[in-house]
């Protein structure tokens, strides 16, 4: 184990409860911890319990997560990017790597299940020894404290490998950002731009990424009234923008109104959230969803309707990993 873990109480007085480098040096604790127990099994005689902790350890998914989402951009502003290259690399190794162990568990070939998550518990070691060993210090000298206090949202919209999240740090209430008058440095402007949940968008980037999005959107508000749609260059169905204020019940084919008044209703009512259709038009798979848009308190603020033609998306098979331009 590394200096940076040195001490015989390695986290009291060095990093706060809750700090995102102690969460991530407990993480590695917990990680060795498996890996010895994993160790100690008899695979023959205790099976699914061995599978039960690989699956545990698997969990580091959310570590990697973490690092890539989290710290890494931190490291990025600071002009530190060979984490984002290199060590996220070695991130996808494990990962395959855990993908082939999972293979190996899954035939019950117990020398095929020892040779595959040797490998992995021997790559883990080596990237934590990496993280305790230059990382994770080098990080603490570069990331200001107020770096370090704006990671809790983020890192709890990803997670963590506890059963229990970690204490906040700092102890904080959630602040929505409308609210939030407190913005971290960025790269651009955004006196020309709206703040949404998350990040900044002109009124032209909203309007474009609409027009580019493969899908057909319509929003109708509380009031059962079109307030939007956006122009696609190869709707699934037409729209014009008379639809605009119109009151949706009056848009759609009277053999269907009856289903459109009873979702709405649904919605508004709160037992349902989705209605989903999926039809074939035109020698296209259309795939249909109506959702419910509500408020944080859950006040009903009206309906999307999506479509989108699926039909290419349902003649995929295997997997396509790297770009096919040139072929």
């Amino acid at each position: 184990m590394s200096e940076f873990l040195s001490n015989n109480s390695p986290f009291e007085g060095r990093f706060p409860d809750g700090h995102p480098v102690r969460t991530y040096l407990e993480e590695n604790l917990l990680i060795r911890s498996l890996i010895k127990e994993l160790q100690a099994v008899n695979i023959d005689a205790n099976f699914e319990f061995f599978k039960e902790l690989f699956d545990k350890l698997g969990k580091v998914e959310l570590h990697f997560a973490r690092k890539e989402n989290q710290l890494f951009p931190y490291l990025e502003k600071y002009g530190w990017t060979s984490p984002s290259q290199n060590m996220w690399a070695f991130h996808d190794q494990i990962r395959e790597e855990i993908k082939e162990a999972k293979k190996a568990i899954r035939s019950g070939d117990i020398q095929r299940i020892i040779m595959s998550t040797q490998q992995v518990f021997h790559s883990l070691e080596h990237i934590m020894q990496v993280e305790e060993g230059r990382l994770l210090p080098r990080a603490m000298e570069m990331l200001s404290e107020e770096d370090w206090k704006e990671f809790y949202e983020g890192d709890k919209e990803i997670g963590w490998m506890f059963d229990t999240p970690p204490t906040p740090y700092p102890e904080v209430k959630y602040i929505h950002p409308e609210k939030d008058t407190k913005r971290k440095k960025l790269p651009f402007g955004t006196d020309d731009k709206t703040h949404y949940d998350e990040g900044y968008l002109t009124p032209a980037q909203v309007n474009a990424i609409f027009r580019t999005l493969p899908v057909d959107i319509t929003y109708v508000n509380e009031n059962d009234q079109v307030v939007f749609y956006n122009r696609g260059e190869d709707r699934v169905f037409p729209r014009s923008a008379g639809i605009i204020g119109r009151e949706v019940k009056f848009c759609h084919p009277p053999k269907s109104v009856d289903q459109v008044l009873r979702i709405l209703e649904e919605f508004k009512a709160g037992t349902q959230d989705l209605a989903e259709f999926w039809i074939q038009f035109k020698g296209k798979f259309i795939h249909i969803q109506y959702f419910a848009v509500r408020d944080e308190d859950g006040t009903y603020r009206g309906v999307i309707e999506m479509s989108q033609d699926v039909t290419h998306v349902r003649e995929l098979k295997g997997q396509q990993r790297l770009l096919d331009w040139d072929s």
